[in-house]
């Protein structure tokens, strides 16, 4: 347990980031499940609409430095890849 009163905020910083880093990677996640649903349906332009939304999540959530942006941009390259157009 923590002593000091900084070590005790960098406890309640830590959790709330932890808390927001977290919110962000399941907004990907379903993000990316909205995608593979359209995907799987056979509806290939719905499919190119979610890929656009997440690829904007992907790079939002890459800039705030939740997951690093070279993990994101080959997420981005392999839904495209299952898409069957070049990542942009």
């Amino acid at each position: 347990m923590a002593h000091s009163l900084s070590a005790k905020k960098r406890i309640r910083q830590s959790i709330k980031r932890r808390a927001r880093n977290r919110w962000r990677k399941d907004q990907v996640k379903e993000g990316v499940k909205g995608f593979e649903k359209a995907l799987a349906a056979g509806n290939k332009e719905e499919a190119a609409a979610q890929l656009k939304t997440v690829y904007k999540l992907l790079d939002r959530v890459a800039a705030k430095g939740t997951i690093h942006k070279n993990a994101a941009s080959r997420r981005k390259s392999r839904l495209a890849k299952r898409l069957g157009k070049p990542a942009g």
